[in-house]
């Protein structure tokens, strides 16, 4: 017997139905998500406390340890990379990002296979132990660092070569390698524990976002926008054309004789946009494209941004706070990505120099190369 409310009717109990069951899916997806991320934020928090190395972990590797070095990790499968052109890479940094695509094991354009071996980690370098000869890479020689979004490659510049090389690896273990190597770059100069902090952090803002559990809709709050065809969206569509359509007739103002039909093709129809309300905050719309950037004020150009881009509102890469509600007119002075005010986090900069307001989120400038720095103020 189906179920009905106190008029009789059972389309609230279906629509009740169907708005529960669309709630909890959407909070299931959301709330797995979340765990996911909470998981691997905490692994690497444990793995960051414990990661040690040891003179013994070198014992059978075909290199001798310098004084004091020590191994942090060593990889069987690993390949050596070349650039065949010039390339400059960015300057290596202890950001840690969450890698918002899978990587593709598959090898980049315009790099070459060169050797293959074991990749051995310590903390003075990372070292290739090839079949042709060892390739090392020492952290105090290091003038660029940089992990492909797409492909487990890791290039890396040192002053005493001209042209960039690199490891590529196994995918399943990509991500852990970068990581350690983050360590171990910490560790040469003694910032561990700004990795630390900075993976605190991120769980301290993570836990801020746990999806809540939806509330339990009621036949009683269904309206009867569910009982038509399409909801609210069928009811908003009949009352646009409901309005449109005497506009469009009071426009083409069919009872003066002497209007010529090219006369009303000419005439301009009513502009949608200006119907619009203005936006409350910069998130609601991007500022205006025609605004001119302004040169940057006298206090703003003499203060020290860290190598962030001059911008008059002070936002650099030195300590501080990080910007979650940026000035409007942070798109005059830097390049924003699409949909740039629709992020819900605080402004970094992507390695191809673009930057982003989705800081904290693990997609965040997914397709620009990853984040590279964190803007403050």
């Amino acid at each position: 017997m189906a179920m009905t409310d106190s008029t009789g009717s059972t389309w609230r109990y279906r629509w009740a139905h169907r708005q529960n069951e669309r709630r909890q899916r959407t909070f299931r997806d959301a709330d797995e998500a979340w765990r996911r991320r909470d998981e691997e934020l905490r692994r690497l928090r444990t793995l960051a406390g414990q990661f040690a190395g040891s003179v013994e972990a070198g014992a059978g590797l075909p290199m001798e340890l310098a004084p004091g070095e020590v191994v942090f990790w060593a990889l069987p499968a690993a390949q050596l990379v070349e650039v065949r052109h010039n390339a400059v890479l960015p300057a290596p940094d202890l950001t840690v990002t969450a890698q918002s695509n899978p990587l593709r094991n598959r090898r980049p354009d315009g790099i070459r296979i060169a050797d293959a071996g074991m990749a051995v980690i310590t903390n003075r370098r990372l070292v290739l132990l090839g079949g042709r000869g060892r390739r090392d890479w020492a952290y105090g020689k290091m003038t660029g660092l940089a992990h492909d979004a797409t492909a487990p490659v890791t290039l890396i510049q040192v002053l005493d070569r001209r042209r960039a090389s690199g490891l590529l690896l196994p995918v399943d273990v990509a991500a852990d390698f970068r990581f350690k190597l983050t360590l171990a770059f910490a560790d040469a100069i003694e910032q561990r524990s700004a990795v630390i902090a900075q993976l605190d952090e991120a769980i301290a803002e993570h836990d801020q976002i746990k999806p809540f559990r939806p509330a339990i809709a009621t036949p009683g709050q269904a309206r009867l926008t569910g009982f038509v065809p399409g909801g609210r969206r069928t009811v908003a569509v009949a009352a646009a054309i409901a309005l449109l359509v005497p506009l469009a007739l009071l426009e083409s103002d069919p009872s003066d004789p002497t209007r010529s039909e090219v006369a009303v093709a000419a005439t301009p129809g009513p502009s949608v946009t200006a119907s619009k309300p203005v936006p409350a905050s910069p998130r609601a719309a991007a500022p205006p494209a025609s605004t001119p950037p302004r040169s940057p004020s006298p206090a703003a150009a003499s203060k020290d941004l860290c190598g962030a881009p001059a911008n008059p509102m002070g936002y650099g890469f030195c300590a501080g706070n990080r910007v979650r509600k940026p000035a409007a007119e942070v798109c005059d002075w830097f390049d924003c990505v699409p949909e740039f005010w629709a992020g819900r986090g605080y402004l970094v900069q992507c390695r191809d120099g673009s930057v982003s307001l989705a800081g904290g989120s693990p997609r965040a400038c997914g397709s620009y190369g990853g984040v590279r720095h964190t803007f403050r103020r």
